[in-house]
């Protein structure tokens, strides 16, 4: 990882917590996308076991939110950091946050997949699906490396995936819709995926959140409720 961007303090002691924190950061992250890849596994194929683990896993990633919270709450009362090291630990805590309620939405499609595991998915195909979930996974992966690298710099390429994650939302809102006209029968089972299918589109949002957080980290400008329009004239000046 750059660590130019992160001043040298005249305690060592100091920049190895500030780097234990990016590290935790990281390491959540990996645990959340791991938690996304599983969950929708689960979901595509019927596997029970897979769902359990992604509901264990939802205890870690709580717990790592709680430690890296407190890391952050004692070096801001102890070291009384300023500019760039207050913006950093201000984002971690914005970031981890972001991740844990991602780690929730993780934890909800599996327990979706376990609710269908009681119905007959053999004829439904998910291809939709799981283009979204590709989607969303590329922004939050996306996002995570911005941070790692301390960088901005495809901050406008990331959010704009969002345009495309909120088409394929509408589409498939829409021909689950006409599932449920269809035949009653499938409304239980729709219904779920419908459930599963926003939280997915709200993964791609707290991926954008991300960015955002990271824009001020940078920056020093807070960015929330930009359009992408406005967004990249921002990036631009």
């Amino acid at each position: 990882m750059d660590n130019s961007k992160i001043g040298q303090h005249i305690s060592g002691q100091f920049n190895r917590e500030l780097e234990d924190i990016r590290n935790k950061v990281l390491t959540m992250g990996g645990l959340v996308e791991q938690q996304i890849e599983l969950a929708i596994q689960a979901f595509t194929t019927n596997d029970m076991e897979m769902a359990e683990l992604v509901i264990k896993q939802d205890n870690q990633v709580d717990a790592m939110e709680m430690d890296v919270d407190l890391e952050c709450t004692q070096i801001l009362a102890l070291r009384q950091p300023t500019a760039f090291d207050l913006r950093l630990l201000l984002t971690v805590i914005k970031i981890i946050n972001e991740l844990e309620i991602v780690g929730d939405l993780a934890e909800r499609i599996a327990k979706m997949a376990i609710q269908l595991s009681d119905t007959d998915t053999r004829n439904y195909q998910y291809y939709e699906l799981q283009h979204m979930s590709d989607l969303v996974k590329e922004m939050l992966h996306g996002a995570l490396d911005a941070f790692a690298r301390m960088s901005i710099d495809d901050i406008t390429a990331i959010t704009g995936k969002d345009e495309n994650v909120d088409r394929e939302y509408d589409s498939i809102v829409r021909q689950l819709i006409t599932h449920m006209m269809e035949d009653p029968r499938n409304i239980t089972r729709t219904l779920n995926v419908l459930w599963t299918v926003r939280a997915m589109e709200r993964i791609g949002d707290h991926a954008c959140y991300i960015c955002e957080h990271l824009i001020f980290m940078i920056k020093g400008e807070a960015v929330r409720h930009l359009s992408q329009e406005q967004l990249e004239e921002k990036m631009k000046g």
